[in-house]
């Protein structure tokens, strides 16, 4: 009907996608009209289904009238009627659903083709009903007001730790021969270098010895005290005794170095001592340039050795590697901490005495070394008191000096010990308190930040005052990522105003966030609907 009354494509589509359901029917005895569907009609349809999805019923009419095998497969009525393979095959170019009636009547109608156009009738309609729900719920969605969004909280500063130098101040200690209280001489008695007991006396027993540290029953290892006996000598009528709080330093130790060619590398092998000792290689290379004898240099390098050996370690030492080397003795200080032996300073502190070292005070802190090298009273006096701050921390700080190491035990106790360092220049340990302040508060769960006596504001007010720049910014984008516990709290009041103006520009969450919530939780209310986010 359609090729007949000239319908074009665009007309075709618009008459097929308007229904509802598509029925394709032919006679089984008139294969040319069958074959006529095929080229002509079928291929408009599937062109147009393109487009749109309709059910499609294919229903062959009609009893062939030569009566072909009841096989499915079978040919041999193709050439009179349409055989079942054909009309099966059609419908599965389509999707279709194929049925046979033998005829046009009300019986084979309503029992056949009746029940399956209903099923695809209900089909279609739920299909059209469900696609008007869907449109009519999209359209509901997008008029809906929604929920505001909550934007992430600024990050916070990040700082950054500094490297350690504890090696390099140390070396830094044998260039400067401030507070040297040892001289090493050839056997001619010309003065080869200065150093420092404390110093000499962590990395090795023989120095020990030598100084009296240890005496030669406290040394199980006798080639400790060969190495010490055939390499110095103390000469003892150097050392005068110095009344206890005399102004005056006593003078260097003199220390003779029997072995010659071990006292023209004596610099060297100090410069290797004093800066950590892990650089074996280079003083291999220097000892070498020097002597330009390898014998000589294997005889230095030995002896070497044997200052550096430790007990329990006397073996494999001739070929031990500078990693190996520096695992075989302990260049700590730690050992010498907070301890009488060699001090020759004592500070006094809540009426507790302190013993240190002024060659590692000297080394490690700036403003130490200014004391007890320039025109103060501390430079001449053993006893040197210590005000405004408290024992333990005190002894933190000497700790660190000595070790280049913390651990505080608290963010109070952290905080007393960064106001030391701060008093005393020594940036690195300001730096290390301030990392473990942050780091404690991070891990701090929103409950204990609520309900902890800690005052950060408190916090805040000390490091502004004692210059801690990079740990007040920090605090105070602390507060401001966590407004709402602390604005709620009484020292919220103590910010200064300046203070507060950035916590409020910074503030999360914003204030625009809690009008907007404020506002779209009385929609929710009025519209007796759930909140999607509450």
């Amino acid at each position: 009907k359609l090729k007949k009354e000239g319908y074009d494509w665009y007309t075709s589509r618009s008459l097929i996608g308007g229904a509802d359901i598509i029925v394709i029917k032919y006679s089984v005895n008139d294969k040319t009209l069958f074959q006529e569907i095929k080229d002509s009609y079928v291929p408009m349809i599937k062109k147009a289904l393109n487009h749109c999805s309709i059910p499609v019923i294919i229903s062959a009419i009609g009893a062939r009238k030569n009566l072909p095998c009841t096989c499915p497969l079978c040919t041999s009525d193709r050439g009179s009627c349409v055989t079942t393979s054909e009309g099966l095959q059609l419908a599965k170019e389509f999707g279709a659903t194929y049925l046979e009636l033998h005829a046009l009547n009300d019986f084979y109608i309503q029992k056949y083709f009746g029940g399956v156009l209903e099923y695809f009738m209900i089909q279609s309609l739920n299909q059209k009903s469900s696609e008007k729900m869907k449109k009519r719920k999209k359209n509901q969605k997008r008029h809906r007001v929604q929920p505001p969004q909550l934007e992430q909280p600024e990050k916070l500063p990040i700082l950054k730790g500094e490297a350690s130098h504890y090696d390099s101040d140390l070396h830094n200690l044998l260039f400067c021969c401030q507070c040297t209280d040892v001289a090493f001489y050839s056997e001619d008695f010309s003065k080869v270098v200065e150093a420092h007991k404390v110093i000499l006396c962590s990395v090795s027993q023989v120095f020990m010895l030598l100084f009296n540290v240890k005496s030669p029953a406290d040394v199980h290892d006798s080639s400790v005290v060969r190495t010490a006996q055939s390499l110095f000598a103390v000469d003892t009528g150097a050392e005068l005794p110095v009344p206890r709080g005399s102004a005056e330093p006593s003078p260097p130790a003199r220390v003779i170095v029997k072995d010659s060619v071990f006292c023209s590398c004596l610099l060297d092998i100090l410069h290797f001592i004093y800066s950590g000792a892990c650089q074996w290689e280079r003083l291999e290379e220097d000892i070498k340039k020097k002597l330009k004898d390898s014998e000589k240099t294997e005889h230095v390098l030995e002896k070497v050795k044997c200052i550096l050996k430790t007990p329990g370690k006397l073996n494999n030492l001739r070929d031990g590697s500078s990693h190996q080397i520096k695992q075989l003795y302990n260049t700590s200080l730690r050992l010498f901490f907070n301890t009488p032996v060699l001090a020759d300073v004592i500070f006094t502190i809540q009426g507790a005495t302190v013993p240190a070292h002024r060659a590692v005070l000297v080394a490690r802190c700036e403003v130490m070394a200014a004391m007890f090298n320039g025109n103060y009273l501390e430079a001449n006096s053993i006893l040197v008191p210590v005000y405004g701050v408290s024992k333990d921390t005190f002894l933190s700080f000497l700790e660190y000096l000595y070790t280049d190491s913390c651990c505080p035990a608290s963010i109070l106790q952290a905080m007393s010990l960064l106001i030391c360092a701060e008093m005393y220049q020594v940036m690195r340990l300001q730096h290390i308190c301030e990392l473990y302040i942050i780091t404690q508060l991070q891990s701090m769960p929103s409950r204990e930040l609520a309900t902890t006596s800690l005052s950060i504001v408190s916090l805040l007010k000390k490091a502004k005052f004692h210059n801690s720049d990079c740990l007040s910014t920090w605090l105070l984008h602390f507060i401001a990522t966590n407004y709402l516990i602390f604005s709620q709290k009484p020292e919220f009041q103590d910010l200064s105003v300046e203070e507060r103006n950035f916590v409020e520009m910074h503030r999360w969450p914003s204030n625009m966030y809690l009008k907007q919530l404020a506002e779209y939780r009385n929609y929710i209310h009025s519209q007796k609907c759930h909140c999607a986010v509450m």
